[in-house]
C-alpha cells in the first residue's frame, strides 16, 4: 500500500511540473518564463505532498474508498470554484486556478480516502468495508491473550463464535517482546509466537491480520481501542488496565478469566466424583488433590490413599481467593470398566 502512495505521489508531481511547463504555450506572453513556471509548479507539487505526508493516521481500504475521496474532492472543487470569488477576471487565470483546484482537491480526497478505511464506515454509517463479510462479528485480540495461551483451548472447542482480528502493531510488539534481551520477557514472547501459529494452522478459525498501524505516535492500547471502534469490534484480553480503558470508550471485552470462571463445576453437599490424592494435608490424616480448574479437595482420613485416584463424597464447600475448597471423605477406589 505504501508503494501506492509513492507512485501517486511521483505521478502528482511530475503532472505538476509538466503542467506548469505546458501553461507556457497557451499564453504566448509567458513562453520567457518557462523555467520560472517549472519551479512554480514543482514547488505546488512539493507543497501538496507535504500536506499529504502530515496526514498521517490513515490506512488503505482499496477502490471504493479511492472513488469516495476522488468524488468528495470534486464536489468541494466544484462548490468552490462555483463561489463569487471566481466570477471576475481573466478567463484564462480563472480556468488555471480551477484547473489546479481540481488536481489538488481530488489528489487529497483520494489520499485520505485510502488511508481511511479504519474510520471510513464512521463516514458512512452502517457501511463496513470487510474482505470476509459485514455479519461475523470481529473481536480484536491483545498481545496479553497470547502470552496467556488459553486461547487455544478455547478455539480448538470450536466455542469461538467471533473472526480473530490480530493487528499489525500487536504481531509487531509480540516480536519485540520475543527479541528482548530480558529472559523472561523473551520466553513470553516466544511462547506467544508459538500460540500464533498454533491458531493459523486452524482450518475451522476465521483468523484475520489487520495491516493499519493506525499512528505510530499512540499507544499500544490507544491503538486497540480506536481500532475495536472503528470496526464496531470486541476486544479480548487479560490486561485489567486495557479492560478498563474499553470499558471507559463503551466497548465491550472478553474476560477470560471470568471464562475459566465460569466454567468451575458446582459441587453439592453429598455429591460422588472421582479425584486423585496428591499430598498430604495440612491436618494429620488428610490428603489433598486438585480438579481440573485448581480448586484443592481436601479428604479426611486419606492419607494412606496417597497416589491413588478414590472416589469421594462432598461434606462440606468453603470459597476462597483461588476458587473453592472442597472438604469430602472417601467412598472407595474408583469403579474401573
Amino acid at each position: 500500500m505504501y508503494k501506492t502512495i509513492v507512485i501517486l505521489r511521483i505521478f502528482f508531481f511530475l503532472i505538476c511540473i509538466t503542467g506548469s511547463y505546458l501553461v507556457c504555450y497557451s499564453i504566448p506572453d509567458w513562453d520567457q518564463y518557462r523555467t520560472l513556471a517549472v519551479f512554480i509548479g514543482a514547488s505546488i507539487g512539493i507543497l501538496v505532498i507535504l500536506i499529504d505526508v502530515f496526514l498521517k493516521g490513515f490506512s488503505l481500504r482499496g477502490l471504493t474508498a479511492l472513488t469516495f475521496g476522488l468524488f468528495v474532492g470534486w464536489l468541494f472543487a466544484l462548490f468552490i470554484s462555483s463561489s463569487p470569488l471566481f466570477e471576475n477576471g481573466d478567463p484564462q487565470i480563472l480556468f488555471l486556478v480551477r484547473l489546479s483546484l481540481f488536481v489538488i482537491l481530488m489528489y487529497l480526497g483520494a489520499v485520505i480516502a485510502l488511508r481511511g478505511r479504519d474510520e471510513f464506515n464512521l463516514v458512512i454509517p452502517y457501511v463496513r468495508f470487510e474482505p470476509h463479510g459485514v455479519d461475523v462479528p470481529l473481536v480484536v485480540l491483545d498481545t496479553s491473550i497470547f502470552i496467556d495461551g488459553r486461547i487455544i483451548g478455547i478455539c480448538e472447542s470450536k466455542f469461538m463464535g467471533y473472526a480473530l482480528v490480530i493487528p499489525r502493531f500487536v504481531l509487531d510488539e509480540l516480536q519485540r517482546i520475543a527479541d528482548s534481551s530480558d529472559v523472561q520477557r523473551q520466553t513470553k514472547g516466544r511462547k506467544g509466537l508459538e500460540v500464533l501459529n498454533q491458531l493459523r494452522k486452524m482450518k475451522h478459525l476465521d483468523l484475520r491480520i489487520h495491516e493499519s498501524d493506525v499512528s505510530k505516535q499512540q499507544k499500544v492500547d490507544a491503538k486497540l481501542v480506536f481500532l475495536a471502534q472503528s470496526m464496531n469490534a470486541k476486544i479480548m484480553t487479560t490486561n485489567f488496565n486495557l479492560a478498563q480503558m474499553a470499558e471507559f470508550h463503551t466497548i465491550d471485552w472478553l474476560n477470560i478469566n471470568a471464562l475459566a470462571k465460569a466454567l468451575n463445576p458446582d459441587f453439592n453437599i453429598g455429591e460422588i466424583f472421582d479425584v486423585e490424592l496428591v499430598k498430604e494435608g495440612k491436618e494429620p490424616g488428610q490428603a489433598v488433590g486438585f480438579l481440573n480448574d485448581g480448586s484443592m479437595v481436601v479428604v479426611n482420613d486419606g492419607n494412606n490413599l496417597i497416589g491413588q485416584s478414590v472416589r469421594i463424597e462432598v461434606q462440606s464447600i468453603l470459597p476462597s481467593a483461588g476458587g473453592k475448597m472442597v472438604f469430602a471423605k472417601a467412598v472407595g477406589p474408583v469403579e474401573t470398566v
